[in-house]
């Protein structure tokens, strides 16, 4: 058990995320995954969580188990053509986790998803977190553009654009 996460946890707040992700920044946030469906028939999800529960913590349960079970709960995984992803950051541990659908994690490798995680990580420790999803939004719809190039004139929209804040 580490203590010292279980600290960063136990401070982590609401009020963390609304100071770090603003009503403004989540309002780009949001613009930016509209823009980007437009170019490809993928679908992207961005949430934000401040720590995880007290019973997470007490079973070490990782940033990355998370992101899966948050991927799972918000049905990522159900769309038309396999190809949902999940930015997931869990801001007490400072780490920002992508999940792909089978559709599209076969097309990119685990290196290359972690490239885009460390990026956005660097940029938030620049206090930069509006510029660092932004620019790991852009980087993942270049894959999705080369992988699922929108096939209809009328993007469909299957998963909604808007954050989530979990509690």
């Amino acid at each position: 058990m580490n203590v010292s996460r279980i600290k960063s946890h136990l401070l982590a707040g609401q009020l963390t995320v609304r100071r770090l992700f603003p009503a403004k920044t989540l309002a780009a946030i949001e613009l930016a995954i509209k823009q980007s469906e437009t170019h490809h028939a993928g679908q992207i999800c961005f949430a934000v969580e401040a720590a995880l529960s007290t019973m997470a913590l007490l079973n070490n349960q990782t940033a990355r188990e998370r992101a899966v079970e948050v991927f799972s709960r918000l049905r990522i995984w159900d769309t038309e053509h396999n190809n949902g992803v999940l930015i997931y950051v869990l801001l007490a541990d400072r780490d920002v986790e992508i999940v792909a659908d089978r559709g599209l994690n076969h097309c990119v490798s685990n290196s290359e998803w972690e490239t885009i995680c460390q990026a956005m990580e660097s940029a938030f420790r620049q206090q930069q977190f509006e510029r660092g999803v932004i620019a790991g939004i852009k980087t993942i719809d270049q894959y999705l553009c080369t992988h699922f190039p929108l096939q209809r004139e009328k993007p469909v929209n299957e998963l909604a654009d808007r954050p989530v804040i979990l509690k």
